[in-house]
C-alpha cells in the first residue's frame, strides 16, 4: 500500500489578486511564503520517500518545505497540473462573474457542464488527476510521498474517490493554501484517510478561514473587481478630479499639480488602452490604475505611474488587485519588477505598497517633498 500527502500549492498571486490561474504560472505570496515556513514544521518528523508536485512555479516552491530538508529531489509532472481554464486564463474573476454567470456556476457547482473555448474538460481532468496518483503509486510500491498539486485537483480527485457525480460537487470542500490529504492507494484502488487539514496553520497565516465565497454555492464574497481600460479622452474631467484628489492627500494640497497628466494618461491610453485602467465593484467605479511602460524597459521594470481606491472603497483590502493588473501587464513584457513612487509623507500608501510585498529601493528629493523608489519582484524562477 502506497501512503500520498496532497498538499495544495501555499497561497499564490491567483488567490490574492482574484485572478484566474489554472495552469497560467504565477508567484507564491510572501504570506504563502510564511505559510510553507509552517508546512516546512509539520513535515518535520514525517517520513517521507518521494516528492513530486506539478511543474508549476507555485507548486514547486511549495514543495521545498518538504523535498529540501528531507534531502530529497522534486520530481515534477504535468500530470499534477490545475485544470486548464483556457480563454478565462489570468483574467479576472470578478469579470467572469459579471458577464459569464451561467458558466461562472457551473465551473463552481457543475463542472461537467463548464465548457469555454479551450478549458480542459471535467471528465478529462478528473482521469488526469486519478491516473497521476495511480502512476505516482506505481512508482513507489508501499512507500510514504508527498504530491504538492492545486485546489481544483484536490476537489476533482476526492469527489472521483467518493463518487460524487459532479452535479454534487459543491459537497466537496475547497481546501485551503497548503491543507493537507492523505489518500491509500492499493491494488489499484484509492482511499481518503483525511482532507482539508491546516491545521499548521496559525490564523494569521490563512485567509481561508475568514473568507466566506466557499461556504456558498454561489462561490463569491462579492469583491471580486473588474478592472478595464478606463476611456481617458472621454472622462478627462474624471481622471484629473481623481489625480489631483491623489496628489493633495499625498502631498496635503494640490500645489504643483497639473493638467499634464491627463496628457501622459491620454498618450499612454492611445498606445496600450490597457495603461490606464478603471477597477469596477458590482458595476460602480471604485479606483484606477496608471501604467508607464514606456518607463524602465532597460533596467527590466514596470513602472506604476499612478494608483488610487475611490474613497467609498478605501480601507477594504480592495487596491490589491489592482497590483495583479500591473502584474499581468508587465509580465508579458519581459519586465522582471514593479517600481513606483511614493511620497515618504504619505505613510498610509507607503503600508499599502509593502503589504504587498513592495520594498524601499531608494529615497530621492523630489520637488515637492522626499520620495520613496518602492519596487516588487515579479519574475518567474
Amino acid at each position: 500500500m502506497t501512503k500520498i500527502y496532497l498538499v495544495r500549492h501555499a497561497e499564490a498571486e491567483g488567490n490574492l489578486y482574484r485572478r484566474i490561474h489554472g495552469q497560467y504560472d504565477s508567484l507564491v505570496t510572501p504570506r504563502g511564503m510564511e505559510q510553507i515556513k509552517a508546512l516546512a514544521k509539520r513535515f518535520e518528523d514525517v517520513h517521507v520517500d518521494a516528492v513530486y508536485s506539478s511543474d508549476l512555479c507555485r507548486t514547486r516552491t511549495t514543495a521545498q518545505a518538504i523535498y529540501e530538508p528531507k534531502g530529497l529531489p522534486l520530481i515534477t509532472t504535468p500530470a499534477l497540473r490545475e485544470i486548464a481554464m483556457g480563454e478565462w486564463e489570468d483574467d479576472m474573476w470578478g469579470r467572469i462573474e459579471e458577464d459569464f454567470p451561467e458558466q461562472y456556476n457551473y465551473y463552481n457547482n457543475c463542472p461537467d457542464k463548464w465548457d469555454i473555448p479551450g478549458g480542459e474538460h471535467w471528465d478529462d481532468f478528473c482521469r488526469r488527476i486519478t491516473g497521476a496518483m495511480l502512476t505516482i503509486a506505481e512508482e513507489n510500491p508501499d512507500k510514504i510521498v508527498a504530491a504538492v498539486t492545486h485546489g481544483c485537483a484536490i476537489r476533482a480527485l476526492i469527489s472521483v474517490i467518493k463518487g460524487i457525480p459532479a452535479s454534487e460537487i459543491s459537497s466537496v470542500q475547497y481546501c485551503d493554501n497548503t491543507a493537507v490529504a492523505l489518500i491509500t492507494v492499493e491494488d489499484g484502488k484509492i482511499a481518503l484517510e483525511y482532507m482539508n487539514d491546516s491545521s499548521h496553520l496559525p490564523d494569521d497565516l490563512t485567509a481561508f478561514r475568514h473568507e466566506t465565497w466557499w461556504k456558498s454555492k454561489k462561490a463569491t464574497d462579492g469583491r471580486n473587481m473588474r478592472i478595464e481600460p478606463f476611456d481617458v479622452a472621454a472622462n478627462k474631467e474624471r481622471y484629473i478630479a481623481r489625480y489631483r484628489e491623489a496628489w493633495i492627500i499625498s502631498h496635503g494640497s494640490d500645489k504643483g499639480f497639473s493638467d499634464i497628466y491627463y496628457d501622459w494618461a491620454f498618450m499612454r491610453s492611445m498606445k496600450d488602452a490597457r495603461a490606464v485602467a478603471e477597477a469596477k465593484l458590482g458595476g460602480e467605479p471604485a479606483g484606477m490604475i496608471e501604467l508607464a511602460p514606456e518607463s524602465g524597459e532597460k533596467e527590466g521594470y514596470g513602472h506604476i505611474a499612478f494608483l488610487c481606491m475611490d474613497e467609498k472603497y478605501r480601507g477594504r483590502d480592495l487596491g490589491i488587485q489592482l497590483i495583479g493588473h500591473a502584474i499581468s501587464f508587465y509580465r508579458p513584457l519581459g519586465r522582471k519588477k514593479l517600481r513606483l513612487n511614493v511620497a515618504a509623507s504619505n505613510t498610509t500608501a507607503v503600508k499599502f505598497y509593502a503589504k504587498c510585498g513592495f520594498t524601499e529601493a531608494k529615497r530621492e528629493q523630489g520637488n515637492f517633498g522626499e520620495v520613496i523608489v518602492m519596487e516588487k519582484g515579479i519574475a518567474l524562477p
